[in-house]
């Protein structure tokens, strides 16, 4: 997971958002159907980068209902293994810098 999230945020840091969805989807794709937080975390990630792609993309509207579901998930955090909190408060910190950029406009 700590691999696939440093090039994650490596791709959102570039604006490179829809290529930091697909650095997540192996990763979260193939175990979609788990109950397992880590997985679904992954998915609000992935939410969370489609909502700035979509915002690129000139579709605020379908950019803010997106980015409600990557709240839904963001609190799946606080399950995560010790190992890998530091990485997982990194990507969120990333990703509220980059709404507030965006979307705070």
């Amino acid at each position: 997971m700590k691999e696939a999230c440093e090039k994650f945020m490596s791709l959102v840091e570039e604006g490179e958002y829809y290529e930091a969805h697909e650095a997540l989807e192996d990763l979260w794709y193939p175990r979609r159907f788990e109950k397992d937080p880590r997985i679904r975390l992954i998915k609000g990630y992935i939410n969370a980068s489609t909502a700035f792609e979509l915002l690129k993309r000139g579709r605020r509207e379908a950019a803010l209902r997106t980015w409600k579901v990557y709240l839904k998930y963001r609190p799946l955090s606080a399950s995560v293994d010790a190992d890998e909190t530091e990485v997982c408060r990194r990507v969120e910190e990333l990703l509220e810098r980059t709404y507030r950029r965006l979307f705070e406009v």
